[in-house]
């Protein structure tokens, strides 16, 4: 049976974290049998923070479309389009607070306002520490909406051995939350990575 192909939309915020989302483009890269369609918005300190915290400007080469954050005739700023899910990765406080109250200034909250309303997947990967009431009250509200947060914790029972492979940990979960079929350490399962 053939997989099924998603229209995925990936938002990067200026979170620090910059390596969650290139662990995710990587293993978007090697999914790409599983993928229709792939758009990309960065928030300008997003390029901040990945030119400060990997030391590179990669994502200016990324095989994925790169849509500016106020290109509001992206085809996912309306429900009308084909695209199913949306991953922030990592998400701010910031931006998920303006998701929380429907304040859609931009394509990366009009983008997770369309996944909201039109009852579609929204995953956010949460970068904070601690956490506010603020903070826990806007997890709440966007949880009741149907959003998924996913915040940045690795788990440790695949026993990771570099920062890279914590990470995978963390983007493996956001990528079968996603509807992804991957091979990734499941608990209780021997024969898994």
């Amino acid at each position: 049976m053939a997989k099924q192909k998603r229209n995925l939309i990936v938002g990067v915020t200026g979170a620090s974290g910059a390596i969650y989302a290139k662990i995710l483009f990587e293993q978007l890269v090697q999914l790409s049998d599983q993928l229709q369609q792939v758009g990309v918005i960065f928030s300008d300190q997003a390029k901040n923070v990945w030119s400060h915290e990997l030391q590179n400007n990669d994502f200016t080469k990324l095989p994925f479309k790169l849509y500016d954050t106020h290109d509001f005739y992206a085809p996912f700023a309306s429900g009308s389009s084909g695209y199913d899910t949306l991953i922030i990765c990592p998400c701010s406080t910031g931006t998920l607070g303006r998701i929380a109250a429907g304040i859609s200034t931009d394509l990366m909250t009009r983008a997770a306002d369309v996944m909201l309303k039109e009852r579609r997947k929204l995953l956010l990967v949460l970068r904070e520490t601690p956490l506010s009431l603020i903070h826990i009250n806007n997890m709440k509200t966007i949880t009741e909406a149907g959003g998924i947060l996913v915040p940045a914790i690795p788990s440790f029972y695949s026993r990771p051995q570099t920062l890279e492979e914590a990470v995978k940990t963390v983007i493996d979960k956001v990528l079968s939350l996603a509807g992804f079929e991957i091979d990734a350490f499941q608990w209780g399962n021997p024969g898994s990575k």
